[in-house]
């Protein structure tokens, strides 16, 4: 059965601060001792280079740096070879657009974004058709503002080269109908790139079902390490990509006028790798496996309701996503700018994220100046959700008083 209690315990930050409530798990995750040791024991145990040793202990690393590529590749069902580590999933896309889109992208071409992309989604290729003099074309939302077939069907047309889309929308969380839209591009010859940050920590990827083109996710939304993501490709598209980047590691040959590259993944990761951040990426990705992204679903969507149920008929209180698909509340206390409704929360221990969500297009089609975020995640619980609710009933009335708005 799923104890948030106990695993709760797994994590050192609440015995530091028992009263926290954590709610900013969108922006990142908090850290388990299962994460944090690992890393550690690659420090204190075996803490030097890889692949170039032929001593013992480099030896060691470069067993657990492959292992740890073999685990992220099981976690989303790819091949060693499609996987490729990276600084972060913004890294992994704008690799992407500048690899992949740099050699392909020329004028009067098309590219699919959408308004609730991040911007790590969205600019690269807003940058990238500037250049070039291709065309951005936006999925039209609905009224709820999700991206559905029928409107990527009212843009979609044999124009369209690349579509680059979120699996889930960082501040509205939800699910977009990609496995649907992948096989519409397919059929029109484009390719399909999928922002998967928000997706990986909550549900099942399998990048040979969706049949994705690449794909992006970090390690630190999804109780790994900071400074390290990952970017999947299929093995043909990447084999005919140059990198970006050129160093140590990543060639076979070298000579005063050639140069030869490594086979996928390792041309794409050149010098010393993040490779303590590999480490602790792969156990925190044994760790949700290990609680079942199922059962860590189910407990997101219980606090989700429950959360919605508490927070009905405040007034003066907008929620954007009532209908959000994973556990993200975004939301205002009407005529507050949601900085200053942020520090309220703070005050009563509870982290929330106030601003765009480094997703400004979304605040644009929600007519507001930004949003108030809540995030839930595997160490929330009930007392969690009725903290929250609470302080989002306390700073209403607060704010009300403030401006004079009382009744």
């Amino acid at each position: 059965m799923f104890n948030a209690h106990k695993i709760r315990d797994m994590f050192p930050i609440y015995r530091l601060y028992p009263d926290l409530a954590y709610l900013d798990n969108s922006a990142t995750s908090l850290k388990p001792q299962v994460v944090l040791d690992k890393m550690n024991e690659y420090y204190t145990r075996y803490g030097v280079n890889i692949h170039r040793g032929v001593y013992h202990l480099s030896h060691k690393a470069t067993e657990e740096y492959d292992q740890a590529r073999q685990t992220v590749a099981n976690f989303i069902n790819c091949d060693f070879s499609e996987l490729v580590f990276t600084r972060n999933a913004s890294n992994a896309l704008n690799m992407v657009a500048l690899m992949y889109g740099e050699r392909n992208i020329k004028a009067g071409d098309v590219i699919i974004t959408s308004e609730l992309e991040h911007h790590s989604s969205f600019l690269p290729w807003l940058k990238l058709s500037k250049r070039k003099g291709a065309e951005l074309r936006f999925v039209p939302l609905n009224h709820d503002g999700r991206i559905t077939v029928e409107n990527f069907k009212k843009i979609m047309d044999d124009k369209v080269k690349v579509v680059a889309l979120t699996y889930i929308s960082n501040v509205l969380g939800y699910v977009t109908p990609i496995k649907e839209i992948i096989a519409l591009a397919h059929q029109h010859g484009a390719i399909v790139i999928v922002d998967a940050a928000q997706a990986a920590p909550h549900m099942k990827i399998d990048v040979r079902d969706l049949d994705c083109d690449f794909l992006a996710f970090s390690a630190h939304k999804m109780l790994g390490p900071t400074g390290i993501g990952a970017l999947y490709g299929k093995k043909r598209l990447l084999e005919d990509l140059d990198p970006l980047e050129y160093g140590g590691d990543m060639n076979n040959s070298v000579s005063k006028d050639e140069i030869t590259f490594k086979d996928t993944p390792f041309r794409f990761e050149t010098g010393t790798p993040p490779i303590a951040e590999a480490l602790g990426f792969a156990r925190a990705v044994e760790l949700v496996n290990a609680i079942g992204l199922k059962e860590i679903a189910r407990h997101g969507q219980m606090l989700h309701k429950r959360a919605l149920e508490l927070l009905a008929g405040i007034p003066g209180l907008i929620i954007y996503n009532p209908g959000a698909d994973i556990p993200i509340i975004s939301f205002n206390i009407e005529g507050i700018h949601p900085h200053d409704a942020a520090t309220f929360f703070d005050e009563n221990n509870i982290c929330l994220r106030a601003g765009h969500h480094c997703a400004q297009l979304v605040s644009k089609w929600l007519e507001c100046a930004g949003t108030l975020r809540a995030s839930f995640y595997i160490y929330n619980d009930y007392h969690d959700v009725e903290k929250f609710a609470m302080t989002v009933k306390e700073a209403v009335s607060f704010f009300k008083k403030m401006t004079g708005d009382v009744k």
